[in-house]
């Protein structure tokens, strides 16, 4: 079944703690994981930023919520158990906890407003009950969202850029990868031969141990297999073990499939994956806000 929004999970999760015991919260996550039958798989999801899983992060947040709105209480560090507030809570017998809920209790919504929402009563806003994901969850899918609107940015202004900008583009980025040696023998070897596919050749290392052999093309239509068997029957012509074919545009899928039949390493970058490399080693973009997102030190706070 699917992963459960940190909503869904307030109540199973305020549950198990009916008994009045202390439990840790990872405890708690695992026999969440039994309860909603979720697969390895899927416990082992991980968020767009890949450090934390998904639905641990979610039941984190729920049990913040809860915690927040007076439901839960932390008698020790990691552990959590249900107070009176709780208890009456569930003895209501709720069908769903959800932040609705939650808004009836006044902690949970001084909570949830701002020290300049308190002193003007007309600005309050309160949490949304359709929100799915969690806090978290909602800043890396906006920042997921700004990046991609970001590189199909970054491809419109390549596209319309004049073609010798294409090949130093390809120069820099892979100068930014740790590739190519000195910039000067890069730019040497970019679009230095021009024949049998081969538009440029670059080092693999600063000491030029081994070298990549390039193909760049700014193309709009999708690349299909005879481009790379061409790049292919180049490669063998030279002798080269290694080829890096990057375009603006995609690959189809015979073209996919053909770059995994040959003695050399194909590796291919289309448009998309283009733009996101140029975005994470900061080529052609600057940096228009830094925002970070902090948790609670849990070692800080430990007594000896």
């Amino acid at each position: 079944m699917p992963i459960p929004d940190f909503q869904t999970l307030m109540l199973p999760l305020l549950r198990s703690y009916a008994d009045g015991e202390i439990r840790s919260i990872s405890n708690v996550v695992e026999t969440l994981g039994h309860e909603f039958r979720l697969t390895d798989e899927e416990l082992r999801h991980l968020l767009p930023s890949g450090r934390q899983a998904t639905f641990r992060n979610r039941v984190a947040w729920a049990r913040t919520y809860l915690s927040k709105a007076g439901l839960l209480s932390s008698p020790k560090r990691a552990h959590f158990k249900i107070t009176a507030t709780g208890q009456a809570s569930l003895a209501a017998k709720p069908t769903r906890i959800d932040i609705a809920f939650l808004n009836t209790f006044p902690e949970f919504v001084k909570f949830r407003t701002t020290k300049h929402e308190e002193t003007n009563a007309s600005t309050i806003t309160v949490p949304q009950p359709e929100q799915r994901e969690s806090p978290e969850e909602q800043i890396e899918s906006i920042h997921a969202q700004l990046k991609r609107d970001l590189a199909a940015e970054l491809l419109t202004r390549i596209a319309a850029a004049a073609p010798d900008f294409f090949e130093r583009l390809v120069v820099e980025l892979l100068l930014k990868m740790g590739y190519g040696g000195s910039r000067q023998d890069a730019g040497r070897a970019i679009g230095r031969s021009g024949d049998g596919g081969i538009d440029g050749i670059i080092n693999e290392d600063r000491l030029g141990l081994d070298s990549i052999y390039l193909q760049a093309k700014r193309w709009e239509h999708p690349v299909g297999r005879p481009e790379i068997q061409k790049f292919a029957g180049a490669l063998a012509e030279h002798r080269a073990k290694k080829g890096v074919f990057i375009t603006t545009s995609s690959f189809t899928k015979e073209a996919l499939a053909s770059a995994t039949k040959h003695d050399a390493r194909i590796v291919l970058i289309d448009g998309e994956k283009l733009a996101t490399l140029m975005i994470d080693h900061g080529l052609g973009v600057t940096l228009a806000a830094s925002y970070e997102v902090k948790r609670i030190d849990s070692d800080y706070f430990a007594e000896e």
